[in-house]
């Protein structure tokens, strides 16, 4: 049986679980509170490449990924804007995109990804 590693483990959850070759990261959500979608999905893209490298993979290398937005209608296309710019030329992921409501009411994005180890 292959072993499962998990990274920063608490009561709830872990914010990555890598088993059989695969990273699982956890939603993903911007440190920064900013009102503007664009600087939020760049902090968020800075904290899933961290969280990839600790798990020994980069965005070369996704799989999938899951995007959350409060408003898809306000901020699809800026949210795309910093996606584009961001993904791996020719490594686009399978990926989702829908509107929800949030954890908390000034998180404007959140991302899930997973990728091959």
């Amino acid at each position: 049986m292959a072993d499962i590693k998990r990274i920063e483990t608490g009561a709830r959850m872990s914010r990555a679980v890598i088993h059989n070759g695969v990273a699982y990261l956890a939603g993903t959500t911007s440190a920064e509170k900013s009102p503007d979608i664009r600087a939020q999905t760049r902090d968020v893209l800075k904290r899933i490449e961290a969280r990839l490298a600790e798990c020994g993979t980069d965005k070369s290398r996704l799989l999938t990924a899951q995007i959350w937005v409060k408003n898809i209608k306000d901020d699809f296309a800026g949210m795309n804007e910093v996606w584009d710019a961001w993904v791996s030329p020719g490594n686009g992921p399978t990926r989702a995109t829908a509107q929800c409501e949030l954890a908390m009411p000034d998180i404007l994005v959140e991302i899930i990804v997973t990728a091959a180890v």
